[in-house]
This record gives C-alpha cells, structure tokens and sequence, in this order.
C-alpha cells in the first residue's frame, strides 16, 4: 500500500506530536536558554565564560556521536520507545543541573547526561518520523515540526525561564525548564507519536529508487557539499543565538532588548522553515535558499554594530530567515537526494557536522570575548562561513519539484 493512503488521520496526529517534542527539545530548552544562565553562573561560581561555553563543545561531540547511533537505530527498530525515554530523561538531567556546585566538573558531568538524552530526544529524529508520514507536501510538514516546534520552544522556554531566574535565581529556573519538558512532552509522545508502518516507510519511488544506504551517500559529492553548507550555516547560526544575550547585553542594551530579539530570531526563524517548507516542494533546486543566508549575514552586521535597539530587532529578524532557511532545508533534501531508506543514519550524519560547529563556534565566541573584551571577530568569521555555506549549495544538482497538497500539511496546525 502507498504512502499516500496509509494513516490517514493518524499522520496528523504524529505530526502534532513531532511538533510538540520538537518545542520541549535541545534547541528551545538548552541553547535558547544559554545566554541567560552563562552570566549568573559565571557571577556565582567565577568561572571565565570560555569555560561555562566548553559544555556546548561537549554537546557537539555528544551529538557527533550519538546522532548516526541514533539514526541507525530508529531506521531498524522504529523511533517511538527511543524518543520517548529520551524525552525522559532529558528532562531530569535539565532539572538536575540546579544540583551543581563549585567545582566544575559536577557541572561538566552533568550536561554530559543532558546531551546524551538531548541527543537522542532530538531533531533529526523527529524529522525521520514526519519524512516517513508525509509523501506529498512532505517539505512544509517538516517545516511545521521542526520550525514550529523549535520557534514555539525558543519563545515560550526562555520567556518562561528569564522569569523565574529573575525572580528565584538561576537554581530554580533549571527545575523550572526541566518540569517543562516532562510535563509537555512526554505526555504528547506517549498518546500520539507511532512510527510509521514498515511499508509506508519504504513504499513509492523516489529519484534515489527506494533510497541509498549511508555507505553509498557518502560516496556521492552532494552529500558532502550538502552537509558542508548546511554545517556551515546553521552550525554558527545557532551559535550566535545562544550567544545574541550577552552580545547585546555587553554592547550596554538591557536584558530586556536582548530577550526581545531572541524572541523574535526564534518567531522568524520558526515560520520561515515552514516558508522554506513550501519553497523547496515547488522548486527544482535548493538555490532558492541563498538568498537567505545572505540576508543572515546582514542580521550578523546588525547584531553586532547597530546602535538603536530596532535595528537589533531588524538584525535578528534576518538571523532568524537564515535560520529557518538552513534547517528547513536539510531534512527536505536528504530525502529528495538519497531516499528514505537510510534517512535516520544519513541525518544523523549531517547533524553531527552541524552540532560541531554548533559546539566549536560559541567556545571561539567566548575566547575572543575573553581575549579582546568584545564578541566581534567571532561574529565577523561566522558571517564568512554563511557566505561560504551560500556559495556551496550552488554546487548541488537539480531535481523535480514534487507536487503539493494545499491543504493537508497545513490542517494540522488547528488539530
């Protein structure tokens, strides 16, 4: 039987809860909240700031690691239990970082747990789930899991978080995300999420036949162009917007403003992968998105040299269109290039590169903040490497736009 005509409702039901544990995952509920806890902790316990940022380094070897593992294991045994138990004890390991003390180590130790969990909970994976519901229309039903999902998150979790940590401090602000977490999430996962029947997974045809395994990706040039390009943009991208508080905050804005624009960087960044969704199922190539990165390049600029708060506001506006743009587009183009077959490994793959530069650029942002006083050479090398990543996605081949359905990824949005 056909992808098209298995599931029926229950695919929405998927998609909704993909989109909620995408909202409760690593990107809302660990960087977009870092840069309000990078100074209080370094205020309490006087640690450099280059060394609290060492844990996102850890995150990026973790997820290395654990995101082929983890891909590999959902394309051979589904995804459902994994996700599920991942959510768990994710949520835990957030709570239990209000437990850390003076020595660092506890506290290394500690995010150590929350990547692992974090790393399995994870992104790619829903996005394996919602590729295998979804056929036609298949790019905005990504855009809605991973972009709602996250923008919903970043929003709605630091919001909540810059309360409590002004209110009862930094402590009581981890329990509170880590309650968050549980209590949104695993309760969706549990009564919604399935993975998708074995032949729906595999049926239909597609340009790669019924896919490539990762062994043969990795020999073809697009892989490597693809995961190059992607890495490069949304790795420091995401980056900087862990990082868009104390940039701002340094600069002499308020808290507030800063706040205000991760706000915003998150709201934009959400709807456009949406956007960007729905771009790239009526398009013949991936060039339709380089317009974007150069417009995060301007948001960069913005970021780092204006002098009134809305040109912040505008800076991370164009942030978030290149955010949107870059994980929009990786999970579309993996199936469009190499099939279903082995999606869970080969985004796992691509991940890995992008939580490398995740997790290398904000340690250099924190050194030079350290060395020179200022976030502003690391700000200007990440905007090379997103005009780098524009540049590369020149290089990958066309392919047949596939038809939409108008209608049927969106409903989901009021189900």
């Amino acid at each position: 039987m056909a992808r098209a005509v298995i599931g029926g409702r229950q695919r929405y039901g998927v998609l909704a809860a993909c989109t909620i544990g995408t909202a409760v995952s690593m990107t809302p509920a660990v960087h977009a909240v870092f840069g309000l806890f990078l100074m209080p902790l370094s205020d309490t316990f006087h640690w450099p700031r280059a060394q609290i940022s060492v844990v996102l380094g850890m995150m990026a070897v973790v997820g290395a690691l654990v995101y082929p593992l983890a891909g590999r294991f959902a394309d051979r045994h589904g995804a459902r239990a994994m996700l599920i138990a991942g959510n768990l004890v994710f949520a835990l390991a957030i709570a239990a970082l209000s437990l850390t003390g003076r020595h660092i180590a506890q506290f290394y130790f500690t995010f150590f747990i929350v990547s692992l969990a974090g790393s399995v909970a994870s992104t790619p994976i829903y996005s394996k789930v919602v590729a295998e519901w979804f056929d036609k229309g298949r790019g905005t039903a990504l855009g809605i899991s991973a972009g709602m999902g996250s923008g919903i998150g970043s929003i709605a979790i630091p919001v909540a978080a810059a309360i409590v940590v002004d209110q009862y401090g930094w402590r009581a602000g981890y329990v509170v995300i880590g309650a968050i977490v549980l209590a949104v999430g695993f309760p969706a996962l549990w009564l919604m999420l399935r993975d998708a029947p074995r032949a729906q997974a595999i049926a239909g045809p597609t340009e790669a036949g019924e896919g490539l395994s990762l062994r043969e990706a990795i020999r073809l040039p697009r892989f490597w162009i693809l995961l190059l390009s992607i890495a490069a943009g949304a790795g420091c991208t995401t980056a900087i917007f862990s990082h868009v508080v104390p940039i701002v905050v340094d600069r002499g804005f308020s808290i507030a403003t800063g706040t205000a624009v991760v706000s915003l960087f998150a709201l934009v960044g959400s709807t456009w992968q949406i956007v960007t969704g729905r771009l790239l199922d009526r398009s013949d190539s991936p060039r339709v998105v380089i317009p974007m990165y150069a417009m995060a390049v301007a948001g960069l600029a913005l970021i780092e040299l204006g002098t009134a708060t809305p040109m912040l506001l505008l800076g991370g506006l164009l942030l978030g269109v290149g955010l949107g743009a870059q994980y929009g587009t990786l999970p579309y183009l993996i199936a469009r290039y190499f099939g279903l077959r082995a999606f869970g490994a080969i985004i796992g793959v691509m991940y890995s590169a992008v939580i490398a530069a995740q997790g290398i650029t904000p340690v250099l942002l924190d050194a030079a903040y350290d060395a020179q006083g200022n976030y502003r050479m690391a700000v200007f090398v990440c905007g090379l490497c997103l005009a780098v990543g524009a540049a590369l996605l020149l290089l990958l081949p066309r392919y047949r736009p596939e038809p939409v359905i108008e209608v049927e990824a969106l409903a989901v949005v009021g189900a």
